[in-house]
């Protein structure tokens, strides 16, 4: 067991004939092997040295028969260090003494005197969960720091208007209590933005936020995806994989594009979020599920609910509060806000020396009306940070169309290109639909993505 030569271990016992013949042992299979007779020193010996594995006597001079000190001396460890690894040493007849400290948190025990290949079975199978504990400690403290940084990326929701004021008065009240919530929006409004708000003033705030987009979800992967499957259960399962209810279990769950959902998977969900419990694909195990569930849609539920098209029963279930958010062109004053918001952290970004946004291109922004809302603002402003050469963005530096201040069904075919004439019908087509993109797509004959790709084009 070369290879297996690492690891750091302390053993503490009165007997110092124990200690001598323990460390001859074990330091020809660990790299560090300490001995201390004296409990006393345990502090001073972890404060400079992280141990794997700790060998604990359960009694020493003091008190030969209770093994209270060893239970004084394990507790102090853990306070000294949660993730520590202690092994206690006991005799035959103090079993069920080592069995009550394993329940205050030792790891495990040998008896006294011990057969070498024992103690350096438990030995090895200690430091396996000290590596397994570190790991999952590391693996914490990078979800932090990646909720952290999401937290900070969403720390703001910008805006002054009175719709606005009326939306971060519900944040507060909704935030602290554990109502399903329904954020109603069109595209590009910020619904993941408030839903990652909600969370962030939560309860559980410190657990995870797992957001989904069911719009990019097929139907045949939606069991897997949401619920979770064992391997083997289908073609690619190639190994166990926990769904998305499972990874938000503690947290807070956010279905994006929920009216996008057919009629059976509106069931199967509305199965799981009854029942508060979910079992993965190929298992008949139940996982029992305590979350927080936001839901956000562009798509007119109330309307699908009396054409079939959405379940009554699942609206009821996940509007337990709704909030309705206003499209950018309701929320005129909040533009010279957002875009000067946009404005530095693109000129940041890219390096420019644009600074400021003209009165002209403000008022020039307020006659446009931005049916892709915050996401066209943002969209917009970023392309002029970058094709400026200007400190100061002005009118000719966005891509608005020629006639703003007409109505889109007044202008004349004969006035554009081939492009203007895609970006007229484009605008008209999701103004029909509130910015629905799914729906108008459909009716341009595009596929979601297609229209994606010409949105980009035009700067929409």
């Amino acid at each position: 067991m070369a290879d297996a030569k690492h690891g750091k271990i302390l053993i503490v016992d009165d007997n110092e004939d124990l200690l001598k013949a323990a460390k001859m042992f074990l330091k020809r299979h660990f790299a560090q092997v300490d001995i201390e007779k004296n409990p006393e020193a345990i502090p001073g010996l972890m404060s400079h040295e992280d141990y794997d594995v700790i060998l604990l006597d359960m009694n020493f001079t003091k008190d030969v028969v209770s093994g209270h000190e060893g239970y004084f001396w394990l507790e102090k460890i853990l306070q000294l260090d949660p993730s520590a690894v202690v092994v206690l040493i006991t005799a035959y007849g103090d079993v069920q003494m080592a069995v009550k400290a394993i329940k205050a948190g030792a790891t495990d025990f040998v008896l006294k005197p011990w057969e070498n290949e024992k103690l350096l079975a438990t030995l090895y199978a200690a430091m396996k969960l000290r590596e397994t504990k570190d790991e999952v400690q590391t693996l914490k403290v990078k979800n932090q720091e990646i909720n952290k940084e999401i937290n900070q990326k969403y720390a703001e929701i910008i805006g002054q208007s009175a719709l606005m004021q009326k939306i971060f008065q519900t944040i507060d009240r909704v935030a602290k209590t554990d109502a399903n919530v329904l954020i109603l929006g069109e595209n590009g409004t910020g619904k993941e933005l408030i839903a990652r708000a909600i969370h962030k003033n939560s309860i559980r705030s410190q657990q995870n936020f797992v957001n989904v987009d069911l719009g990019s979800i097929t139907e045949t992967l939606f069991e897997s995806e949401l619920f979770g499957h064992k391997k083997g259960s289908f073609t690619d399962a190639k190994e166990d994989r926990a769904g998305r209810f499972e990874l938000a279990n503690g947290g807070t769950l956010f279905l994006d594009e929920i009216g996008n959902l057919s009629m059976p998977l509106q069931a199967k969900l509305l199965t799981a979020i009854q029942n508060k419990r979910v079992s993965r694909v190929g298992s008949n195990k139940d996982i029992n599920i305590d979350l927080r569930l936001i839901c956000a849609t562009n798509m007119p539920l109330y309307e699908m609910v009396k054409e079939n098209r959405f379940r009554q029963d699942l609206l009821y279930r996940i509007n337990t509060i709704e909030i309705q958010l206003p499209s950018l062109r309701e929320r005129f004053e909040d533009i010279p806000i957002l875009a000067n918001f946009f404005l530095k952290q693109y000129a940041e970004k890219y390096q420019k020396s644009v600074s400021k946004i003209s009165d002209a291109a403000i008022t020039r922004m307020h006659k446009h009306t931005w049916p892709g809302n915050i996401r066209e603002l943002q969209h917009a402003i970023e392309r002029a940070v970058i094709l400026s050469n200007s400190t100061v963005l002005q009118p000719e530096d966005f891509n608005f169309n020629a006639s703003p201040t007409k109505e889109e069904g007044q202008l004349s075919l004969d006035q554009f290109n081939l492009d203007e004439v895609e970006k007229l019908l484009i605008r008209k087509v999701l103004k029909k639909y509130n910015g629905n993109i799914t729906q108008a797509a459909n009716e341009l004959g595009l596929t979601r993505s297609s229209l994606y790709r010409r949105l980009e084009k035009h700067g929409l």
